[in-house]
């Protein structure tokens, strides 16, 4: 595909706030225009005065013309308000090395906080007395927050974790969903009200039980 066909047509690969991924991405499409060397390396600098063959100089002017494709693809790429706050843009690799600077030691911060998320996530279990709603509040908070840092986290795995984590006398209950239901299919908001239909039926057995005591 030539350069004159749409980006969209291409795939380029728009910057969503993850560093590591996008890097990946853009260096490979870069690599498949052969524009990589000059986004790597720079374009080499010419001395003040130095006279250049016609060969040099048809070089010269052939690393301009990447240089300048390549920073088209990553203007392209990379979303307005974020080209505001970096003031190297010279060259792609002037722009290349600021992305970096700029992102990769927020990718690292990012990368420790889902570690720590995902901790949260696997310890975390229903407590005794706790409500479905509130329980359902705490895992959610961390797995949009996961979510957030980069993981996909799909609803099954929300699914499967509130199942495994309810109070005893939830056993039924799960036993019941599961064996009633696809989990797969399973969407966190119907397990959510499936199991505040039950917790209502709970509370209403022991209002009634309550009130029979002599």
């Amino acid at each position: 595909m030539s350069d004159s066909g749409s980006f969209a047509q291409v795939g380029l690969p728009r910057f969503d706030g993850d560093y590591d991924h996008w890097s990946l991405l853009m260096e490979n499409l870069l690599r498949s225009k052969e524009y990589w060397p000059v986004v790597r390396d720079g374009l080499a600098e010419q001395k003040e005065g130095e006279e250049l063959s016609e060969v040099e100089t048809k070089s010269r002017d052939d690393q301009l013309l990447k240089d300048l494709k390549a920073k088209n693809y990553l203007f392209n790429s990379i979303d307005k308000s974020i080209l505001r706050t970096i003031s190297n843009k010279g060259t792609a690799k002037d722009l290349w090395d600021s992305m970096k600077l700029k992102y990769q030691g927020n990718a690292r911060v990012q990368k420790s906080n889902l570690q720590a998320l995902r901790r949260d996530f696997e310890i975390i279990e229903m407590k005794e007395g706790e409500s479905v709603n509130s329980y359902f509040s705490r895992i959610m908070t961390i797995a949009n927050a996961m979510r957030n840092c980069g993981d996909e986290m799909p609803d099954v795995k929300i699914v499967e974790k509130v199942l495994r984590t309810l109070t005893d006398r939830f056993n039924y209950v799960v036993c019941s969903i599961e064996e009633s239901k696809d989990i797969e299919e399973l969407s966190v908001d119907a397990l959510q009200s499936s199991l505040v239909v039950h917790e209502q039926k709970f509370r209403k057995k022991s209002s009634l039980a309550c009130a029979l005591l002599p």
